[in-house]
């Protein structure tokens, strides 16, 4: 998708109702700190309009992105930050189930995944509660800058281990740094939301 207009044009917090869109949305969940700002900041090719942050637990609303007045980028609050009192965590568990339930025009939801690392129980637990949601996760493997070419494959068997994957889940390994991993990203949010004319375009 060539991205000609972006704006932050929902943000709904834990009391507020949320939005029936008219366009698709693409969600994207993560851990506190796993660059889900960063990732975000680079699909719209804007430096700053997610907030990054070196300080976790930031995102503390669903904010709504609308790209091309196409479709919608959908930011949810980063978990398993220690410092946030478990009645807020709980508060936003609440919420993030709201949207996932009461959203008509949800497509997909991409998981946030530090390569470097093996998925965490927080990771694991959130895999798996997105599953239960009704959804199947593709997994994005951030930070790809932060690994040597060489140590790629194994790191993504890790995820693959450690989520438990399914042989045909996707994953996408991508560095904010470097944006590798970017164009995979854009090919597969195309295939989900543009109509099948618009994609022979693209192609």
């Amino acid at each position: 998708m060539v991205i000609k207009n972006v704006e932050l044009e929902i943000v709904c917090g834990i009391t507020s109702r949320m939005p029936k869109t008219t366009l698709p949305e693409i969600a994207f969940a993560g851990r506190s700190n796993v660059g889900k700002s960063s990732l975000i900041n680079a699909l719209m090719n804007r430096k700053s309009l997610a907030r990054t942050s070196s300080q976790p637990g930031k995102t503390q609303t669903i904010n709504f992105y609308n790209i091309n007045k196409a479709m919608y980028l959908v930011d949810l609050p980063g978990y398993g930050y220690t410092k946030i009192a478990e009645s807020e965590k709980k508060k936003w568990g609440v919420m993030v189930e709201n949207y996932l339930h009461s959203s008509k025009q949800l497509r997909e939801v991409f998981l946030l995944i530090d390569i470097r690392h093996d998925p965490s129980a927080n990771d694991k637990k959130m895999y798996d509660w997105i599953l239960y949601q009704g959804y199947e996760p593709v997994i994005i493997a951030t930070k790809l800058d932060k690994i040597k070419r060489s140590q790629v494959q194994k790191q993504l068997a890790a995820v693959r281990r450690g989520l438990n994957l399914k042989s045909q889940t996707e994953i996408f390994p991508f560095s904010a740094e470097t944006k590798q991993g970017r164009e995979e990203i854009w090919a597969y949010v195309d295939s989900l939301v543009l109509p099948a004319e618009d994609l022979s375009r693209e192609e």
